[in-house]
Protein backbone atom coordinates (compact mmCIF):
# COMPACT_ATOMS: atom_id res chain seq x y z
CA UNK A 1 0.00 0.00 0.00
CA UNK A 2 1.47 3.39 -1.02
CA UNK A 3 1.72 6.14 1.02
CA UNK A 4 0.93 9.81 0.57
CA UNK A 5 4.06 11.77 1.67
CA UNK A 6 2.55 15.32 0.33
CA UNK A 7 3.34 17.84 2.94
CA UNK A 8 0.35 19.33 5.02
CA UNK A 9 0.53 22.81 5.10
CA UNK A 10 -1.46 25.09 7.48
CA UNK A 11 -2.19 29.11 7.47
CA UNK A 12 0.78 30.03 10.15
CA UNK A 13 3.43 32.39 9.79
CA UNK A 14 5.90 31.15 12.29
CA UNK A 15 7.90 34.54 13.92
CA UNK A 16 11.81 34.64 14.77
CA UNK A 17 13.44 37.36 16.07
CA UNK A 18 17.29 36.64 15.64
CA UNK A 19 20.83 37.90 17.02
CA UNK A 20 23.90 36.42 16.88
CA UNK A 21 22.64 33.05 16.02
CA UNK A 22 24.80 31.62 13.41
CA UNK A 23 25.44 29.04 15.14
CA UNK A 24 22.03 27.86 16.19
CA UNK A 25 18.96 29.11 13.65
CA UNK A 26 19.56 25.83 11.50
CA UNK A 27 18.82 23.44 13.99
CA UNK A 28 15.70 25.58 14.83
CA UNK A 29 14.77 26.33 10.92
CA UNK A 30 15.40 22.28 11.11
CA UNK A 31 12.94 21.45 14.01
CA UNK A 32 10.19 23.87 11.42
CA UNK A 33 10.87 21.79 8.76
CA UNK A 34 10.42 18.69 10.20
CA UNK A 35 6.56 19.50 11.53
CA UNK A 36 4.52 16.76 11.13
CA UNK A 37 1.58 19.92 9.91
CA UNK A 38 4.07 22.51 8.35
CA UNK A 39 3.39 26.41 8.26
CA UNK A 40 3.19 28.15 5.23
CA UNK A 41 5.90 30.86 6.08
CA UNK A 42 8.88 31.29 8.64
CA UNK A 43 9.54 35.03 8.77
CA UNK A 44 13.20 35.42 10.53
CA UNK A 45 14.72 39.30 11.31
CA UNK A 46 18.26 39.43 11.88
CA UNK A 47 18.19 42.12 14.39
CA UNK A 48 21.90 43.68 13.49
CA UNK A 49 23.80 40.69 14.13
CA UNK A 50 27.57 40.52 13.35
CA UNK A 51 28.07 36.81 12.81
CA UNK A 52 26.39 36.32 9.77
CA UNK A 53 23.28 34.78 11.14
CA UNK A 54 21.36 36.21 7.83
CA UNK A 55 23.26 34.40 5.58
CA UNK A 56 23.30 31.31 7.84
CA UNK A 57 19.90 31.61 7.83
CA UNK A 58 19.29 31.92 4.31
CA UNK A 59 21.67 29.17 3.65
CA UNK A 60 18.71 26.79 5.47
CA UNK A 61 16.05 27.89 2.48
CA UNK A 62 16.41 24.83 0.21
CA UNK A 63 15.99 22.24 3.13
CA UNK A 64 12.31 24.02 4.40
CA UNK A 65 10.40 21.55 2.98
CA UNK A 66 8.18 23.96 0.90
CA UNK A 67 7.85 26.35 3.65
CA UNK A 68 8.47 29.69 2.59
CA UNK A 69 11.39 31.47 4.11
CA UNK A 70 11.41 35.34 4.77
CA UNK A 71 15.01 36.72 5.88
CA UNK A 72 15.19 40.45 6.56
CA UNK A 73 17.90 42.34 8.60
CA UNK A 74 18.45 45.37 10.80
CA UNK A 75 21.72 47.07 10.49
CA UNK A 76 21.74 48.20 14.41
CA UNK A 77 19.97 46.40 17.21
CA UNK A 78 17.17 47.29 18.30
CA UNK A 79 15.86 44.45 20.85
CA UNK A 80 13.87 41.44 20.63
CA UNK A 81 10.71 43.00 20.61
CA UNK A 82 11.40 45.19 17.46
CA UNK A 83 12.47 42.12 15.45
CA UNK A 84 9.57 40.38 16.40
CA UNK A 85 7.36 43.32 15.51
CA UNK A 86 8.83 43.50 12.27
CA UNK A 87 8.47 40.23 11.39
CA UNK A 88 4.62 40.51 12.57
CA UNK A 89 3.95 42.84 10.05
CA UNK A 90 6.31 41.23 7.37
CA UNK A 91 4.14 38.30 7.63
CA UNK A 92 1.05 37.11 5.74
CA UNK A 93 -0.80 34.65 7.40
CA UNK A 94 -3.87 34.85 10.03
CA UNK A 95 -2.03 32.52 12.73
CA UNK A 96 1.15 33.51 14.53
CA UNK A 97 3.48 31.13 16.19
CA UNK A 98 6.81 32.19 18.04
CA UNK A 99 10.10 30.38 18.03
CA UNK A 100 13.58 31.97 19.25
CA UNK A 101 16.59 31.82 17.16
CA UNK A 102 17.91 29.01 19.54
CA UNK A 103 15.29 26.90 20.65
CA UNK A 104 13.45 23.58 18.63
CA UNK A 105 10.06 22.18 18.29
CA UNK A 106 9.17 19.03 18.63
CA UNK A 107 8.01 17.25 15.32
CA UNK A 108 4.23 16.93 16.21
CA UNK A 109 3.92 20.97 17.98
CA UNK A 110 2.13 22.66 15.24
CA UNK A 111 -0.19 19.76 14.82
CA UNK A 112 -0.92 19.57 18.46
CA UNK A 113 -1.48 23.24 19.24
CA UNK A 114 -3.74 23.64 15.78
CA UNK A 115 -5.78 21.30 17.05
CA UNK A 116 -6.09 22.27 20.62
CA UNK A 117 -6.98 25.96 18.91
CA UNK A 118 -9.60 24.72 16.94
CA UNK A 119 -11.38 23.20 20.26
CA UNK A 120 -13.68 26.43 20.76
CA UNK A 121 -13.33 30.36 20.60
CA UNK A 122 -9.64 30.91 21.63
CA UNK A 123 -6.86 33.83 20.87
CA UNK A 124 -3.97 32.02 21.94
CA UNK A 125 -2.88 28.75 22.64
CA UNK A 126 0.54 27.49 24.63
CA UNK A 127 2.14 24.32 26.27
CA UNK A 128 4.60 22.79 28.17
CA UNK A 129 8.02 22.72 27.35
CA UNK A 130 11.36 20.83 28.01
CA UNK A 131 14.91 21.73 29.10
CA UNK A 132 18.18 19.49 29.10
CA UNK A 133 18.93 16.21 27.26
CA UNK A 134 19.25 13.06 28.52
CA UNK A 135 18.92 12.34 32.04
CA UNK A 136 19.27 15.57 32.85
CA UNK A 137 16.22 16.29 30.97
CA UNK A 138 13.04 18.22 32.71
CA UNK A 139 9.76 18.23 32.14
CA UNK A 140 8.32 21.99 32.94
CA UNK A 141 4.12 21.47 33.81
CA UNK A 142 3.34 24.67 32.19
CA UNK A 143 -0.53 23.20 32.40
CA UNK A 144 -0.47 22.81 36.19
CA UNK A 145 -0.41 26.31 37.09
CA UNK A 146 -3.15 27.50 34.33
CA UNK A 147 -5.62 24.79 35.91
CA UNK A 148 -4.61 26.32 39.31
CA UNK A 149 -7.41 29.66 40.63
CA UNK A 150 -10.47 30.28 39.36
CA UNK A 151 -9.12 33.12 37.16
CA UNK A 152 -6.06 31.16 34.48
CA UNK A 153 -5.49 35.17 33.76
CA UNK A 154 -4.63 35.86 37.69
CA UNK A 155 -2.60 32.75 37.66
CA UNK A 156 -0.83 34.27 34.60
CA UNK A 157 0.03 37.49 35.93
CA UNK A 158 1.30 35.95 39.65
CA UNK A 159 3.75 33.16 37.98
CA UNK A 160 3.83 34.06 34.20
CA UNK A 161 3.61 30.31 33.11
CA UNK A 162 3.29 30.63 29.33
CA UNK A 163 6.66 29.53 27.70
CA UNK A 164 6.99 32.14 24.74
CA UNK A 165 7.98 29.77 22.03
CA UNK A 166 5.05 27.36 22.91
CA UNK A 167 2.26 30.15 21.63
CA UNK A 168 0.20 29.98 18.79
CA UNK A 169 -2.14 33.58 18.78
CA UNK A 170 -4.79 35.01 16.31
CA UNK A 171 -2.75 37.43 14.76
CA UNK A 172 -4.94 40.07 14.63
CA UNK A 173 -5.66 39.74 18.31
CA UNK A 174 -1.51 40.37 18.66
CA UNK A 175 -2.06 43.51 16.06
CA UNK A 176 -5.11 44.59 18.07
CA UNK A 177 -3.02 44.36 21.47
CA UNK A 178 0.08 46.43 20.07
CA UNK A 179 2.52 44.21 19.55
CA UNK A 180 5.69 43.80 21.69
CA UNK A 181 6.15 46.68 23.76
CA UNK A 182 9.91 48.13 22.41
CA UNK A 183 9.98 50.05 25.52
CA UNK A 184 10.93 46.60 27.21
CA UNK A 185 14.36 45.33 26.98
CA UNK A 186 13.25 41.59 28.50
CA UNK A 187 9.75 40.17 29.27
CA UNK A 188 8.27 42.03 26.06
CA UNK A 189 6.50 38.39 25.86
CA UNK A 190 5.00 38.49 28.87
CA UNK A 191 3.89 41.76 28.38
CA UNK A 192 1.78 41.14 25.50
CA UNK A 193 0.64 38.13 26.44
CA UNK A 194 -0.95 39.87 29.35
CA UNK A 195 -2.38 42.46 26.62
CA UNK A 196 -4.09 40.05 24.41
CA UNK A 197 -5.49 37.99 27.59
CA UNK A 198 -6.66 41.24 29.83
CA UNK A 199 -10.21 41.88 29.00
CA UNK A 200 -12.49 39.37 31.21
CA UNK A 201 -14.26 36.55 28.75
CA UNK A 202 -10.80 36.54 26.28
CA UNK A 203 -10.69 32.26 26.31
CA UNK A 204 -6.79 30.87 26.35
CA UNK A 205 -5.53 27.32 26.78
CA UNK A 206 -2.11 26.09 28.28
CA UNK A 207 -1.71 22.00 27.51
CA UNK A 208 0.30 19.47 28.82
CA UNK A 209 2.47 18.14 26.10
CA UNK A 210 5.66 18.97 25.99
CA UNK A 211 6.36 20.28 22.54
CA UNK A 212 9.45 22.51 22.60
CA UNK A 213 13.15 22.08 24.05
CA UNK A 214 13.96 25.17 25.24
CA UNK A 215 17.96 25.73 25.01
CA UNK A 216 19.28 28.68 27.96
CA UNK A 217 22.38 30.72 26.23
CA UNK A 218 24.64 32.99 27.68
CA UNK A 219 23.23 36.24 25.74
CA UNK A 220 19.62 35.05 25.68
CA UNK A 221 17.21 37.64 26.67
CA UNK A 222 16.36 35.40 29.77
CA UNK A 223 20.28 35.83 30.96
CA UNK A 224 19.59 39.83 31.60
CA UNK A 225 18.93 39.32 35.23
CA UNK A 226 18.62 42.90 36.52
CA UNK A 227 17.11 44.05 33.50
CA UNK A 228 14.45 41.43 33.99
CA UNK A 229 13.76 42.29 37.23
CA UNK A 230 13.36 46.10 36.51
CA UNK A 231 10.67 45.59 33.61
CA UNK A 232 9.48 42.83 35.33
CA UNK A 233 8.12 45.44 37.79
CA UNK A 234 7.13 47.69 35.12
CA UNK A 235 4.51 45.20 33.85
CA UNK A 236 3.47 44.17 37.54
CA UNK A 237 2.15 47.93 37.87
CA UNK A 238 0.76 48.10 34.43
CA UNK A 239 -2.05 45.18 34.88
CA UNK A 240 -2.64 46.03 38.24
CA UNK A 241 -6.24 47.99 36.82
CA UNK A 242 -6.89 45.22 34.68
CA UNK A 243 -6.76 42.80 38.17
CA UNK A 244 -10.01 45.04 39.79
CA UNK A 245 -11.78 43.72 37.29
CA UNK A 246 -10.58 40.20 38.07
CA UNK A 247 -11.51 37.77 41.53
CA UNK A 248 -9.52 38.01 44.29
CA UNK A 249 -7.85 40.86 45.79
CA UNK A 250 -5.98 43.03 42.94
CA UNK A 251 -3.10 43.67 46.09
CA UNK A 252 -2.16 40.11 47.03
CA UNK A 253 -1.79 39.25 43.23
CA UNK A 254 0.46 42.67 42.84
CA UNK A 255 2.46 41.06 46.16
CA UNK A 256 3.02 37.93 45.20
CA UNK A 257 4.05 39.03 41.50
CA UNK A 258 6.84 41.50 42.84
CA UNK A 259 8.28 38.70 45.46
CA UNK A 260 8.29 36.27 42.97
CA UNK A 261 10.25 38.29 40.33
CA UNK A 262 12.49 39.15 43.17
CA UNK A 263 12.50 35.27 44.40
CA UNK A 264 13.46 34.48 40.78
CA UNK A 265 16.24 37.34 40.83
CA UNK A 266 17.65 35.89 44.14
CA UNK A 267 17.49 32.01 42.65
CA UNK A 268 19.79 33.37 39.67
CA UNK A 269 22.32 34.95 41.51
CA UNK A 270 22.58 31.90 43.76
CA UNK A 271 23.05 29.82 41.30
CA UNK A 272 25.71 32.11 39.55
CA UNK A 273 27.46 32.64 43.19
CA UNK A 274 27.03 36.45 43.16
CA UNK A 275 26.37 37.04 46.60
CA UNK A 276 26.28 40.53 47.16
CA UNK A 277 24.07 40.99 44.25
CA UNK A 278 21.71 38.59 45.79
CA UNK A 279 21.73 40.34 49.08
CA UNK A 280 20.85 43.51 47.72
CA UNK A 281 17.80 42.28 45.58
CA UNK A 282 16.38 40.67 48.70
CA UNK A 283 17.05 43.44 51.19
CA UNK A 284 15.63 45.88 48.40
CA UNK A 285 12.17 43.69 48.33
CA UNK A 286 10.17 45.38 51.58
CA UNK A 287 11.13 49.26 49.51
CA UNK A 288 10.20 48.01 45.35
CA UNK A 289 6.78 46.52 47.40
CA UNK A 290 5.77 50.11 49.03
CA UNK A 291 7.28 51.53 46.10
CA UNK A 292 4.84 49.87 43.40
CA UNK A 293 1.97 49.15 45.69
CA UNK A 294 2.73 53.40 46.08
CA UNK A 295 2.61 53.70 42.54
CA UNK A 296 -0.92 51.73 41.84
CA UNK A 297 -2.93 53.16 45.10
CA UNK A 298 -2.10 56.88 43.58
CA UNK A 299 -2.85 55.56 39.64
CA UNK A 300 0.60 55.53 37.86
CA UNK A 301 0.67 52.89 36.00
CA UNK A 302 2.88 52.69 32.76
CA UNK A 303 0.40 52.53 29.59
CA UNK A 304 2.16 50.20 27.02
CA UNK A 305 4.05 51.51 23.83
CA UNK A 306 6.08 54.18 25.62
CA UNK A 307 9.71 53.86 24.18
CA UNK A 308 11.00 55.51 27.66
CA UNK A 309 8.47 53.60 29.98
CA UNK A 310 11.42 52.41 32.49
CA UNK A 311 13.10 55.71 32.88
CA UNK A 312 9.66 57.65 33.11
CA UNK A 313 8.85 55.11 35.84
CA UNK A 314 11.81 55.55 37.41
CA UNK A 315 11.11 59.63 37.38
CA UNK A 316 7.53 58.98 38.62
CA UNK A 317 8.53 56.84 41.87
CA UNK A 318 10.96 59.39 42.81
CA UNK A 319 8.47 62.34 42.84
CA UNK A 320 6.03 59.95 44.63
CA UNK A 321 8.71 59.46 47.74
CA UNK A 322 9.90 62.66 48.09
CA UNK A 323 6.09 63.83 48.28
CA UNK A 324 5.80 61.02 50.71
CA UNK A 325 8.48 62.11 52.60
CA UNK A 326 7.61 65.43 52.90
CA UNK A 327 4.18 64.71 53.75
CA UNK A 328 5.87 62.76 56.41
CA UNK A 329 8.22 65.21 57.21
CA UNK A 330 5.52 68.02 57.67
CA UNK A 331 2.97 66.17 59.73
CA UNK A 332 5.90 65.25 62.21
CA UNK A 333 6.58 68.69 62.80
CA UNK A 334 2.72 69.84 62.63
CA UNK A 335 2.55 67.01 65.35
CA UNK A 336 6.08 67.51 67.38
CA UNK A 337 4.83 67.21 70.44
CA UNK A 338 2.96 63.83 70.00
CA UNK A 339 5.99 62.72 68.12
CA UNK A 340 8.64 63.53 70.04
CA UNK A 341 8.74 60.95 72.34
CA UNK A 342 8.58 58.58 69.18
CA UNK A 343 11.20 59.90 67.35
CA UNK A 344 13.63 60.14 70.92
CA UNK A 345 12.92 56.47 71.03
CA UNK A 346 14.09 56.05 67.89
CA UNK A 347 17.51 58.12 68.40
CA UNK A 348 16.35 60.99 66.21
CA UNK A 349 15.02 63.86 68.51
Amino acid sequence: MRRDFTPRFADVSVIIAAYQAAGTIGRTLASIAAQTLKPKEVVVVDDGSTDGTREATEACAPDMQGIRLKVFRTEDNRGAGAARNRAIAESSQPILAFLDADDEWLPQKLEHSLAVFDEGSLVLVAHDYLTGDGERQRHHNCERRFLEGADPFVQLYRKGYIASCSVVARRDAVITAGGFDEGLRNAQDFDLWLAILKKPGTRFRVFGEALLRYHPGPIGIMSHTRRRLRCGLVIAARYFPDLKRRPGSPYMSLWYRVAALHLEAVCTYGTRGEIVNLLLVAALLPFRLAAVTARCVVGVTPARGDGTVAAGMAAKTAILWVWVVAATATYLYQFRDFARPILSLLGLA
